[in-house]
């Protein structure tokens, strides 16, 4: 400003001179905007901390632990091997899911039993789980209900939490629940459902097939 007004002040002209760095001020501002914000992106996520060095995160459908936050970019490890490169902008657009916060760990899961089981050992199947999943040291107990009637299967439906946020702890403890379902409803004589089909055949439809193949001949 002071070297415009002393030029002004010689008589020079500065109009034109006005006009260049006004449109090379928006040329350069333009060419630094996604610099800047990505940069601001950086501070917010030092500043905000949505996610630490360490952290297991899933943004959209990639997922990985984060290695390295900078000025522009930020580095995940994928399960499989691959770093992937986000931009800082990009990534607080996005929807992230931190799951090295996660307190505990809420598992909905189904299994269903054939339509033979007789209905006293139906309505034992919920006391059955829940008794399954107390005995484990990660796990609460929420629900078990018999949910539905299915295709081939009485459906039930388990809820239940694993008390660490830990992935391997908590497929330690779905794997042990399994077994120990597998071993009780073994030993009770109930069924795990599979896709089936039952054809029915109507008798009187079957003793007129060969009275019309006789009027055929």
């Amino acid at each position: 400003m002071i070297l415009l007004l002393a030029l002004d002040n010689m008589g020079v002209d500065i109009t034109a001179l006005i006009a260049g760095l006004g449109i090379g001020g928006i040329a350069v501002a333009l060419a630094l905007q996604n610099v800047l914000g990505d940069l601001f992106g950086s501070l917010s996520v030092v500043l905000d901390k949505p996610f630490v060095i360490g952290d297991f995160i899933i943004v959209d459908e990639l997922l990985g632990t984060v290695e390295h936050i900078g000025l522009k970019t930020t580095r995940v490890r994928s399960l499989f091997g691959e770093q992937l490169v986000f931009s800082n902008s990009d990534l607080l657009n996005s929807r992230i899911r931190n799951y090295k916060r996660m307190h505990e760990r809420r598992i909905a899961f189904s299994l269903g039993v054939t339509y033979q089981t007789p209905y006293e050992k139906l309505a034992a199947i919920p006391d059955i789980i829940q008794e399954i999943i107390e005995s484990q040291e990660q796990a609460r107990f929420d629900r078990a209900h018999f949910k539905e009637y299915g295709d081939f299967a009485l459906g039930f439906e388990i809820v239940y939490y694993v008390l660490v946020p830990d992935y391997n702890t908590y497929m330690d403890t779905q794997q042990a629940i399994n077994l120990a379902v597998y071993e009780r409803f073994e030993k009770e004589g109930i069924s795990f459902a599979y896709p089936t089909q039952t054809l029915y055949v109507n008798s009187e439809q079957r003793a007129a097939i060969p009275e019309l193949e006789r009027s055929e001949d």
